[in-house]
């Protein structure tokens, strides 16, 4: 049935989001004109609607929304946000978004479509009568060659036009050499080499292919992909062109979180502005490539940042993950042979076609080249985005770049909810790359630095990460759907009935749940719970029955 609806969406308009139209639809005079345009049932279209907390009838009553992700959650500020807000608007008015990209100062909430935090929450009044403007966050290099953070290399729309003439005028297997010269791999956590991908998706005989890209940055914690569709959005565009350029593509996607309005109108103005200079579209330049894009919005799915389910959305299907392989390189959008790029990756393209392999090669240990973007929560002193060398000692970053910490922290999560949660004694031996990590059984992921203070109970925390992936879970594996659940359901009852829950209980959840999920999200879980169990141990003890 899945299959079907992907060849239904696609034969109908291959170059517009059937989610899109879905995520409209205002009534079920609406709903039903639809699936008769896609020859699909209503219920296919209801299905979907079901899916997502955007769409949500309830949801949409809200008139503000408190910021629940996991910084926040551990900076303590979001009893006060809400009560503030459920004071103004009425509790029954007043629900909950997970990360609003706005961990480096936290007390984050969401107002007639806009996101705020630190000190805006006192200035309510202001912001609804429109007179308050949010302040913004610290971002800085310190790489040894900027290639994310400084402004040159796409300073003016003149600069992007230069650039993709050299590229549109070079030989396409040039391009992909230079790519896997400099040693790039996919910034959105599992580290795929950019090149060999494009390479994979090239030498596909399809002649439709297309090029999405993910910018659906639902960790918590993280706001790197934010910046770069806001204040970078050329490179981040540039990298996708380009990628179609490479396979053999006439049309991109970027699938952006519906949490970021801001992101979702900053591309939309670029794409407009890139079509009205004649560097989107049909025969681009007069080179005779044609390559358009559009946006899809999300609406409120963390799964989406899994590429299957993500290609499930904008196909107007349930954003459930589906079996691979056939990996999307061969079989992605539409059935059709598709490249998934992270934010942060496609952005790096741009700066190594303009300055060559060898400057981004020259960084790193060898097999995790170039620079990355960290994101520094408010518990560090010097709070924000930087952007850094790959390879850059922990102990560096937390004390000359993060300033150290303002409280007593006694571990941090890196990667977003499925990553590893370190102790900071063992954080400052490790370098930031991807073998460090792997090797000491952590992830690196986006990067995204969330602390966990001395005070924060090691349990409810774990709670809370169980209760994530429950929510968040596209049901569609038992391990992933029923162990979050009951993973959250067993330590609720430890927390507030003083039921004590079985070890062996607890690692048998965890090992089925590893083993036998379908993606990252039910597989990835287990790390940073066992991460718990084994370094916080002395706060489980008096909740665990051995």
């Amino acid at each position: 049935m899945s299959r079907n609806i992907s060849l239904l969406s696609g034969k109908k308009h291959h170059k517009k989001s059937l989610f899109e139209k879905i995520a409209l639809s205002p009534s079920q005079e609406s709903d039903n004109k639809i699936a008769h345009e896609y020859n699909m049932g209503v219920s296919t279209i209801h299905s979907t609607k079901s899916f997502y907390d955007f769409l949500d009838k309830d949801f949409k009553t809200k008139k503000a929304f408190a910021c629940i992700g996991s910084a926040c959650l551990c900076r303590g500020t979001q009893d006060t946000v809400l009560n503030t807000l459920n004071d103004k608007f009425g509790s029954e008015n007043v629900g909950e978004m997970v990360c609003l990209g706005r961990c480096y100062e936290n007390s984050a909430f969401h107002y007639d479509g806009k996101n705020y935090s630190g000190q805006d929450i006192n200035n309510l009044d202001q912001i609804i009568d429109g007179n308050h403007i949010s302040s913004e966050y610290t971002m800085e290099s310190y790489a040894d060659t900027s290639f994310l953070v400084e402004e040159e290399v796409f300073s003016t729309y003149e600069n992007f036009k230069e650039l993709l003439k050299d590229c549109l005028s070079s030989d396409k297997s040039d391009l992909i050499s230079t790519l896997k010269e400099s040693g790039l791999r996919g910034r959105g956590g599992a580290g795929f080499p950019t090149g060999m991908k494009w390479e994979f998706c090239q030498a596909q005989k399809e002649t439709t292919k297309y090029v999405v890209c993910n910018a659906d940055e639902g960790d918590p914690g993280a706001f790197s992909d934010r910046y770069l569709l806001e204040q970078q959005a050329l490179k981040v565009l540039f990298g996708m062109i380009a990628c179609g350029y490479v396979i053999g593509s006439k049309q991109g996607f970027l699938y952006i979180r519906g949490e970021y309005p801001d992101s979702i109108e900053t591309i939309n103005n670029a794409l407009v502005k890139l079509r009205e200079l004649d560097l989107l579209g049909d025969n681009i330049l007069g080179t005779g490539f044609d390559f358009d894009m559009s946006v899809v919005a999300g609406q409120g799915a963390y799964i989406c940042g899994e590429e299957t389910a993500l290609i499930a959305s904008i196909e107007g299907r349930r954003a459930e993950v589906d079996v691979r392989p056939p990996f999307p390189t061969v079989e992605g959008l539409y059935k059709k042979p598709t490249v998934v790029n992270n934010v942060e990756s496609l952005a790096a393209v741009a700066v190594i076609f303009k300055l060559g392999e060898m400057p981004f090669k020259s960084i790193g240990n060898g097999k995790s080249t170039g620079t990355k973007l960290i994101s520094l929560d408010g518990y560090f002193n010097n709070s924000g985005l930087y952007e850094v060398n790959m390879a850059t000692p922990l102990d560096y970053i937390i004390d000359e770049i993060g300033g150290g910490f303002n409280d007593d922290i006694k571990a941090i999560q890196v990667g977003g909810p499925l990553g590893g949660i370190v102790p900071v004694e063992i954080l400052r031996t490790l370098t930031l790359d991807f073998e460090t990590f792997d090797g000491a059984g952590f992830l690196l992921g986006h990067a995204s630095f969330v602390c966990i203070p001395r005070s924060f109970s090691a349990v409810e925390y774990a709670k809370h990460l169980f209760a994530f992936t429950a929510h968040e879970s596209c049901g569609k594996c038992f391990p992933c759907r029923l162990g979050s659940t009951r993973g959250k359901e067993m330590l609720q009852s430890s927390l507030d009935n003083n039921q004590k829950f079985s070890e062996e209980l607890m690692n048998d959840l965890l090992e089925t749940m590893e083993s036998g999920s379908l993606c990252a999200l039910g597989g990835g879980l287990p790390l940073p719970i066992k991460n718990l169990l084994e370094h916080c141990s002395e706060e489980f003890e008096p909740f665990m029955e051995k």
